[in-house]
C-alpha cells in the first residue's frame, strides 16, 4: 500500500468525525466557534500545561478546519494568550472562594489578615488541584499586563493579582500593615507561595505525599504575613 493510500483512512475518518460532530455544527452555525476553541484550549492546558495548547489540536477537537479557526485566532500564540487569561480567571475563582470562606464575625483587622492569608491558600490549592492550568496561568513568560485584564478576572470581577492587592489594602486600612510595609508587598507574598507551588509541581518537593502542600499552606502564608510585619524593622544595621 502506498503512503498516500495509507493516509486516506485517517483523513476520511477525521473528515467524518468533523462532519458528524454536533459541536462542530453548532459552533460553526451559531457563532460560538471562538468559545469552543477556547474551551478546547483550556482542556489542552489542563491536560498538559501551556506546551500542549496547539491551535491545530484545538480545531481537531472542535471538529472544524484550521482556516475556520484562523478567523478567530491568527496563530497558536493568540490562542495561548487567551487561554492564559482564562486560566488566571479560574485561579481567581478558587482564590475568591478561599477568601469568602473567612468568617464575617471577625473584627476588621483579624478578618483582613485572614483574607490575605486565604489568597495564598487559594493560590496553592489551585496549583495542586489544577497543575496544568496553573502552569499555563503563571508559567508562560508574560509580564504583568494581564494583572488587571477583564479577561483574566474571575466571577468577582477581580484578577488573582487584584485580589492579592485588595487584601493587602484591607490590611493597610485596618492597621495590620503600615504605609512603609505596603510597597512591593504583592511581589514578596506572590514569590513565596509561587515558589512552594513550583517546588511541589516540578522541583525536589514533587514527591511529597498527597495533601502535604495543603497542610503546609497555612503555615507558609502565616510566615509571609509575619515576614511583612518584620520587614518594617529590616534595613542596614549599624556597628
Amino acid at each position: 500500500m502506498s503512503p498516500s493510500a495509507a493516509s486516506r483512512p485517517d483523513t476520511a475518518s477525521d473528515n467524518a468525525s468533523a462532519a458528524a460532530s454536533p459541536l462542530a455544527r453548532d459552533t460553526y452555525h451559531h457563532g460560538d466557534l471562538r468559545r469552543a476553541l477556547l474551551e478546547a484550549g483550556l482542556d489542552l492546558a489542563r491536560e498538559g500545561g501551556p506546551d500542549k495548547v496547539v491551535l491545530r489540536e484545538a480545531t481537531r477537537r472542535v471538529g472544524v478546519s484550521a482556516n475556520a479557526a484562523y478567523r478567530h485566532f491568527t496563530d497558536r500564540d493568540a490562542l495561548l494568550g487567551e487561554v492564559v487569561s482564562r486560566a488566571q480567571a479560574r485561579a481567581a475563582d478558587v482564590i475568591s472562594a478561599a477568601m469568602d470562606a473567612v468568617a464575617d464575625d471577625l473584627d476588621p483587622a483579624a478578618r483582613a489578615r485572614a483574607r490575605f492569608r486565604a489568597v495564598g491558600v487559594g493560590y496553592l490549592r489551585f496549583a495542586m488541584d489544577e497543575p496544568g492550568l496553573f502552569r499555563t496561568a503563571f508559567a508562560v513568560p508574560v509580564d504583568l499586563s494581564r494583572s488587571a485584564s477583564e479577561d483574566a478576572a474571575g466571577q468577582s470581577g477581580r484578577t488573582p493579582f487584584q485580589l492579592l492587592s485588595d487584601s493587602l489594602d484591607a490590611m493597610l486600612e485596618t492597621g495590620v500593615l503600615s504605609e512603609r510595609q505596603r510597597p512591593g508587598a504583592e511581589l514578596l507574598a506572590w514569590s513565596a507561595v509561587h515558589g512552594l507551588a513550583m517546588l511541589a509541581l516540578e522541583g525536589p518537593l514533587r514527591d511529597l505525599p498527597p495533601g502535604a502542600v495543603d497542610e503546609l499552606a497555612p503555615r507558609l502564608v502565616r510566615m509571609v504575613d509575619l515576614g511583612l510585619e518584620l520587614s518594617e524593622d529590616s534595613g542596614p544595621q549599624e556597628g
